[in-house]
């Protein structure tokens, strides 16, 4: 099999992996929410950003991983940081304090449609046919669960086009870590772009925000910011740029489209919510554009 093909593969330890980052970021959306409604967009992404990066250095250091930056590859980090970590965490955050968590969780996953052609175009990946059914299949989930939000769209449309251009940046780092990349360990890589990451926006949380008023947040909200700490950020971030630099941008970006449904379905265990048959054919569709990509069989 090419280099190519290895790419498009996921190994047992990778499907594990994947396993933990879906359901990581796909219950996250509502824990941001929760956190968000009473934690300034700024101080909570300072905490998840400094806190998450705490985390992994002693975690790194405990286990007596290098955690010096390769000489020649500092300015890339910075800049990996800035529009993989700032721009998505900020666009986010505030976008999610505008609309819904389970259609910002959807806008943010179009993240694919963005990705698979800065791909092709930067990194010169091939589109075979099973990468293209792939695509068509997830892209067509999505937009089943899009079509039901088109109208809850047009009633806060800064805060939906804030989340589509973090899926834009989202994309754009996908690629560029792959363009560019760091020979670093996946756990010391995540500590340092999380932390250089955060940098503009500690500055902005003490600029902007009001950090007496974290006096009045509720247990609940506090909860939401811990499950971000120490599951969104110190784990999901690491597991993200694991598979980010083990698979190819094609591949990792279909594979992303599993979380959003983990979002609407979630709304089940904690809302009592019932999924429409919209949300199960998209569910289908998306699992279908997974294995289409990523089992191994014959090329199309």
């Amino acid at each position: 099999m090419s280099a190519q093909g290895n790419a498009d593969r996921l190994s047992p330890v990778l499907w594990w992996i994947l396993a933990g980052l879906t359901l990581a970021w796909g219950f996250n959306w509502t824990a941001m929410k929760v956190a968000l409604s009473e934690v300034a967009p700024f101080t909570f992404r300072s905490m998840c950003l400094g806190a998450g990066s705490a985390v992994l250095f002693a975690v790194m250091r405990a286990s007596g991983q290098p955690l010096a930056v390769p000489r020649g590859q500092r300015l890339r980090l910075v800049l990996l940081a800035l529009v993989s970590v700032t721009g998505w965490n900020v666009l986010v955050a505030f976008g999610l304090t505008m609309i819904p968590s389970g259609r910002a969780a959807i806008l943010a996953y179009t993240m694919p449609a963005w990705a698979i052609p800065l791909s092709v175009w930067l990194l010169g990946e091939r589109m075979t046919g099973r990468k293209l059914l792939g695509f068509a299949l997830g892209m067509a989930g999505i937009a089943l669960l899009l079509a039901e939000r088109v109208v809850d769209m047009q009633v806060a449309p800064v805060g939906s086009l804030l989340v589509l251009c973090a899926a834009l940046t989202w994309a754009l780092s996908t690629v560029l870590i792959k363009r560019f990349p760091v020979s670093m360990p996946a756990g010391p890589y995540t500590a340092w772009i999380m932390l250089l990451g955060g940098v503009p926006i500690f500055v902005g949380a003490l600029f902007i925000d009001d950090f007496g008023a974290l006096a009045g947040v509720s247990p609940l909200a506090w909860a939401g910011v811990a499950y971000n700490v120490l599951v969104a950020f110190a784990f999901a971030h690491w597991a993200w740029i694991k598979l980010a630099t083990s698979l190819s941008v094609t591949a990792f970006s279909l594979s992303m489209l599993l979380t959003p449904l983990v979002g609407v379905f979630s709304g089940m265990l904690f809302l009592g919510e019932k999924p429409t048959l919209v949300e199960y054919s998209a569910l289908a569709l998306v699992l279908g554009s997974l294995l289409s990509v990523m089992l191994p069989g014959k090329r199309l």
